[in-house]
C-alpha cells in the first residue's frame, strides 16, 4: 500500500512532492521505489538513470517500437529528447531528425546521432524540410517531448498512415486532431516514463555505459549547490543548459 505524497507549505502556497521527494538531504524511500547502481557509476551519469534516460530507453523500445531503418523525428531535445536521439540512432533509426528552438540544443542532438536538425524558429516550414528527408509518406515514428500544443498537432500530422506518434510532454491546452487515421492503424500515444522498469532497465544502462555503447557525457552541463537552486531554475528556463546537477550535501 502507497502513502500519500507529501505537501509543504512555502511563503502560502501548497507544494506538492513526488513519492520520491525532491530537494531533501534526507527521506523515507519505499523499497519499491529504489534500485541499486554500482559505486563505480560516475557521480554525474547516476542522476539521469532516474528519468531522462530510463525515459528515453523506454519510448524507443516499448512506446515508439524503433525498427531498424525506420526514420524517426524528435520535437525537443532536452535531457529526455537527447537520449530518444542517441537510442534512436543506437537500433539502426534512419534519419534521425532533431527539432528544436535552440541552435545549442540543436548542435548537441548531432553528436548523440542526429542525422538532421531543423530549427523550428528559423525554418520557413517545418513539416516541409521533414518531409524532404523522409518522403511525402511521413514518419515512421515522431516523438514529442515539449507538450506545446502546435508541436503536438503537427507531430501527429507528420505521422506516416500506419506510423506511430508517441507523446512524452504532457500539455497544458487542449489538442485537436483529426481522429480518422486512428482507425486504420496509425497510433498516437501517451508515454509514462516509457514504460520503464527500473530494476530490469537500469543495470542494462549501466552494463552500455561501462561498455562504451551508450554516451552520457555533455548532458549535465551545469552543477549547482542546493541554496543556488533558484539561480538552477533561471538557467533551466532560459534553455542555455542541458541537465542541470543539485549537489543536495
Amino acid at each position: 500500500m502507497q502513502a500519500p505524497t507529501p505537501a509543504y507549505s512555502w511563503q502560502g502556497k501548497k507544494v506538492n512532492a513526488g513519492w520520491v521527494t525532491t530537494f531533501n538531504e534526507y527521506a523515507i524511500v519505499s523499497e519499491n521505489r529504489v534500485t541499486p547502481v554500482p559505486a563505480s557509476i560516475e557521480e554525474k551519469s547516476a542522476p539521469l538513470l532516474g528519468c531522462a534516460v530510463t525515459t528515453a530507453l523506454g519510448v524507443i523500445n516499448n512506446d515508439a517500437q524503433v525498427a531498424i531503418g525506420e526514420s524517426v523525428v524528435v520535437f525537443g531535445v532536452g535531457g529526455v529528447g537527447l537520449n530518444v536521439i542517441q537510442f534512436a540512432a543506437m537500433v539502426g533509426a534512419n534519419p534521425v531528425i532533431a527539432v528544436d528552438r535552440l541552435d545549442n540544443k540543436l548542435g548537441m542532438a548531432k553528436k548523440f546521432g542526429a542525422t538532421h536538425a531543423i530549427n523550428s524558429e528559423t525554418s520557413k516550414d517545418v513539416a516541409v524540410e521533414i518531409n524532404q528527408f523522409v518522403g511525402l509518406d511521413g514518419v515512421d515514428k515522431v516523438i514529442e517531448t515539449t507538450g506545446v500544443k502546435h508541436l503536438i498537432e503537427l507531430a501527429y500530422e507528420l505521422t506516416a498512415k500506419k506510423g506511430r506518434c508517441i507523446l512524452v510532454g504532457v500539455p497544458r491546452e487542449k489538442v485537436e486532431i483529426y481522429t480518422l487515421p486512428l482507425h486504420f492503424d496509425k497510433v498516437l500515444k501517451g508515454s509514462e516514463g516509457g514504460q520503464c522498469q527500473p530494476t530490469r532497465d537500469i543495470p542494462r544502462l549501466v552494463r552500455l555505459a561501462e561498455a562504451g555503447k551508450i554516451n552520457y557525457e555533455g548532458i549535465v552541463t551545469n552543477e549547482f549547490s542546493l541554496d543556488q537552486i533558484n539561480d538552477a531554475f533561471d538557467l533551466m528556463r532560459s534553455g542555455r543548459s542541458g541537465r542541470i546537477l543539485l549537489n543536495i550535501s
